[in-house]
């Protein structure tokens, strides 16, 4: 299936992942590029229909394909067979990640993730190094902080509405309760408490944007100066003021800006 939209194409597909198939989503320009695509990359409730009118945006201000895809679980992909793993946001890299790169033939990209996706993005960054001409993190968890845990505790009571995982059904269909304890039990497993990202930061050579919201209920700017201090690579850091958990929506003419700018030099 094919759309047009503000000269842009998008077209749908599916991926064999590791363990069921993926939803793929890819915007196209209305002028043919051999720019690196962008590779988005979702949040913990997150998915292809969830990003909204971003990607299509972010392609017409870029001139760049924009690829998004629905992690094994979520949205229009395959139901995940099982709990995830501790350790999930640095095997989506060599995982499902590097499945859609293969069987979409991208040799070179730009990652783009959002909140958890962020800390799958600098993985991707640092384990395909050769192929990442950049990365960009919106809203990232760098690490467990207080804040993090506070806004996830608000979440869960928040989703004892019934009304709320109904919400999350329109996008996740029958995996919307797996969805929500995917994110929330494992954020607040024990043993989740000493999960960082600083032992993989050093690993990422190229190029880095990180966005975050000063007012981010899930993490405060320590996260994003943690990830712009132990990059390997060059780094802007872009802290939003009056600006929440999502930069992209709250103000994404801001954000489409920043990135159109970043990666204007870029191959």
């Amino acid at each position: 299936m094919s759309t047009r939209h503000q000269h842009t194409t998008s077209q749908d597909t599916a991926v064999d992942g590791q363990h069921g198939r993926l939803f793929v989503r890819t915007w196209s320009p209305e002028v043919p590029s051999h720019l690196a695509p962008i590779v988005l990359l979702h949040d913990s409730l997150g998915s292809v229909e969830l990003w909204r009118g971003f990607p299509a945006a972010l392609c017409k201000a870029t001139g760049r394909q924009v690829v998004a895809y629905d992690r094994l679980g979520f949205g229009k992909s395959d139901a995940h067979p099982g709990t995830l793993a501790l350790d999930f946001i640095a095997r989506e890299a060599e995982g499902d990640f590097a499945a859609v790169l293969r069987q979409l033939g991208i040799a070179r990209f730009i990652v783009f993730g959002h909140s958890v996706g962020g800390g799958m993005a600098v993985n991707c960054a640092a384990h395909h190094g050769a192929a990442c001409v950049a990365l960009i993190t919106e809203s990232a968890q760098a690490f467990v902080e207080d804040r993090t845990v506070e806004g996830l505790e608000d979440a869960r009571e928040l989703f004892k509405d019934p009304g709320q995982v109904d919400r999350l059904k329109r996008y996740h269909g029958d995996k919307a309760r797996w969805v929500l304890d995917a994110w929330i039990e494992s954020w607040l497993a024990p043993a989740f408490a000493s999960w960082s990202l600083r032992s993989v930061l050093p690993q990422v050579a190229c190029p880095t944007l990180v966005i975050h919201g000063i007012d981010d209920e899930y993490g405060s700017s320590a996260h994003p100066r943690l990830i712009a201090e132990l990059g390997g690579g060059t780094a802007r850091l872009a802290l939003m003021p009056d600006t929440r958990h999502v930069p992209h929506r709250e103000r994404e003419a801001e954000v489409i800006a920043m990135v159109r700018a970043f990666v204007s030099t870029l191959p």
